[in-house]
């Protein structure tokens, strides 16, 4: 799998990773003006590895054999780390630099939501880096509302499913 702009046309979909897709997904990058505000992918691998099975649920985001993006949803983390409020949502999402811009982004977002109300959830959980270079804009306009909180310094939104 190689890491080229998509042609025209085509279907994105998300793969599990495997050996074989391994790579492709390490090596999709955000634009350089982007990396402060989104961990790189191997972070979120790393992080996938060390809390309980079930708990995140990375994907790649291809298009015609291209890898186009990454996402890691969280399911049913115990967000305060106290056992008192359990959420669900889109913990990463890193679209390659070459492939923003053409509704990768959105594809990630709604699949997300599907993989959620097919296990039962009203609600998909996302943060974000604050401020005018953040995705703020992004995910508004998908219909997330703030809820107020922040998390590790980022805002968080919430989509009514």
């Amino acid at each position: 799998m190689t890491r080229t702009a998509p042609r025209p046309g085509t279907a994105p979909r998300l793969e599990e990773l495997t050996p074989r897709n391994l790579d492709a997904a390490l090596g999709v990058r955000v634009r350089p003006d982007q990396q402060h505000a989104v961990e790189p992918v191997v972070r979120s691998l790393a992080e996938a590895y060390v809390h309980p099975a079930g708990v995140a649920w990375p994907r790649l985001i291809a298009d015609d054999g291209h890898a186009v993006g990454f996402l890691m949803a969280f399911l049913d983390i115990d967000w305060h780390g106290d056992g008192t409020l359990y959420r669900s949502g889109l913990w990463r999402l890193n679209i390659a630099a070459e492939a923003q811009g053409r509704g990768y982004g959105r594809f990630a977002v709604d699949s997300v939501a599907a993989e959620l109300r097919r296990r039962g959830e009203t609600r998909l959980y996302v943060t974000w880096h604050p401020g005018p270079d953040g995705p703020e804009a992004f995910y508004l306009g998908l219909g997330f509302t703030t809820t107020g909180e922040t998390s590790g310094g980022q805002t968080v939104g919430v989509l009514e499913l």
